[in-house]
């Protein structure tokens, strides 16, 4: 089954049950957000400001998981180091 049609999951963590869901699922509902805001206006650039809006934070989120090891985080994310030392120079992350 692709990733994009994974339904929400239960996962017990400490015999607590945690509902999984789908990043798909709240980039949805986040975009729906987005657009029930523009009050007839055009959307514009939305692309853009989605990737941004990702990007960092998962660049973030793997340097941290990979304990700022940038070739490791470059392996964990399938980009080269120079690549991802160009994203993290964009993003201002050190």
């Amino acid at each position: 089954m692709e990733a994009s049609q994974k339904r929400a999951e239960i996962i017990n963590i400490d015999s607590k049950k945690i509902t999984a869901i789908p990043l798909s699922a709240h980039v949805k509902e986040t975009i729906e957000q987005y657009f029930s805001h523009l009050n007839g206006h055009d959307a514009v650039n939305l692309h853009a400001i989605v990737m941004s809006e990702v990007e960092k934070p998962l660049l973030q989120a793997t340097l941290e998981h990979s304990g700022y090891n940038q070739t490791k985080a470059a392996k964990a994310l399938g980009l080269s180091r120079s690549t991802l030392r160009k994203k993290l120079d964009h993003y201002g992350i050190s």
